[in-house]
């Protein structure tokens, strides 16, 4: 899917809107994690290194009331985004209106503007989520171009994504879209193979159409986590009181009758009689969980057969934990998995899907051994379903 980049245009003296994805996390009014500031720096500096005027805005939490206002304003953002671009950044604490229209009409070329949380207009009718097109409109008047560079929010049809690009007549990827369309993407039109995908998590029933595509293009697919339990009861073992989405065992059946092999679960779990990390810990074969343990990750024995199918693959695309990574008891498996990945980077394209596994990676200082990790969390499951995403369609094509 070859889709125009802000390479393709010229920014020189142009007013940029650049919709970057800078929800990030802040606990106590620091930042915890600056991850997708960091990723969106190469298309702002792009943009301003070349003479455009960039023209930054982002959502940034849920607005359900007035008082998700003040917690959720991206003036802490536009302060470290100051720090890293080492570079002034204008904020305008407005989504719209004249104080906004005249800041940005006295950006010089080279100068950068961010305002404010988009999800303010959400107070109001949820028109930024629901993609009003009066809003779309005016977002659309105030910039020459539009780069949208905030994949983290591509599986939604919103004013700050699609109603900019439909009423604007250039409207293309910044350099963190494409490389997540030519990752995800890419890799699932054409992988290197032998392509091994690996899932965890909880539920089965949040990535049964991950699931069911992943079968289409796939050659082997590791279960793991909380999911690989609801499987395991529908081979008929007893899982004790692991995690199980009763009304899903069929399904698991089907999916497993239907993969006709290509579906591998581990052959040990490490169990705990209570969900806590200074609880008993256990390895049991799959089929010797006790009824009163609970499976928390997957066992040794299984590290080591998904880190043989791993060493042996072309192309690995990972979504979801293990185990629960956030004990350490229980996060032997996370590491493993990431640690096979990282140790085979030379011959190995690896994608990391958003979400847990993501910031797991990045907690274990494992990232330089990935080709990418994705920022996007339900973006990055929607892509892997198969599905075309608004956000994508709406840039325009080559």
């Amino acid at each position: 899917m070859a889709k125009l980049t802000v390479r393709d245009i010229n920014v020189k003296d142009k007013k940029v809107l650049i919709r970057v994805d800078f929800n990030v996390p802040i606990h106590g009014g620091v930042i915890t994690d600056d991850n997708r500031i960091q990723a969106a720096l190469p298309t702002i500096k792009y943009v301003i290194e070349n003479g455009g005027k960039a023209i930054l805005f982002s959502h940034l939490g849920r607005i359900k009331e007035e008082s998700d206002k003040k917690k959720n304003s991206l003036d802490i953002v536009a302060k470290r985004l100051e720090e890293l671009l080492g570079k002034e950044v204008t904020f305008v604490p407005e989504t719209r209106g004249t104080l906004l229209e005249n800041a940005i009409n006295n950006l010089k070329s080279g100068e950068v503007l961010m305002f404010e949380n988009t999800r303010f207009e959400d107070l109001d009718g949820k028109k930024e989520s629901k993609n009003d097109p009066e809003l779309g409109k005016y977002w659309a008047s105030l910039g020459d171009v539009f780069v949208n560079d905030a994949f983290g929010t591509a599986h939604r049809a919103h004013a700050s994504n699609v109603g900019i690009s439909d009423n604007i007549d250039v409207a293309v990827a910044g350099f963190l879209l494409e490389k997540e369309i030519k990752f995800i993407g890419g890799t699932l039109e054409n992988p290197e193979r032998p392509f091994v995908a690996i899932l965890g998590g909880a539920k089965v029933s949040d990535k049964i159409e991950v699931i069911n595509n992943l079968l289409k293009v796939a050659d082997t697919v590791l279960i793991g986590g909380g999911m690989a339990f609801t499987f395991y009861k529908a081979m008929g073992y007893e899982i004790g009181k692991s995690l199980l989405e009763e009304d899903k065992v069929e399904l698991a059946k089907e999916l497993l009758e239907k993969a006709n092999g290509k579906i591998v679960l581990g052959s040990d779990v490490t169990t705990g009689k209570a969900f806590s990390n200074d609880t008993e810990v256990n390895v049991r074969e799959v089929d010797s969980i006790l009824k009163d343990e609970m499976g928390l990750d997957i066992g040794p024995k299984s590290i080591k057969e998904f880190s043989e199918i791993i060493k042996n693959a072309k192309t690995v695309v990972w979504n979801g934990p293990m185990g629960v990574f956030e004990m350490s008891n229980f996060a032997k498996g996370t590491i493993g998995v990431a640690k096979a990945i990282a140790d085979n980077k030379d011959h190995l394209t690896s994608i990391v899907g958003g979400g847990d596994s993501a910031a797991a990676v990045i907690e274990f200082g494992l990232e330089d051994g990935f080709s990418h990790i994705s920022t996007g969390g339900g973006a990055s499951l929607e892509y892997l379903e198969g599905k075309e995403l608004p956000g994508i369609v709406a840039v325009k094509d080559k």
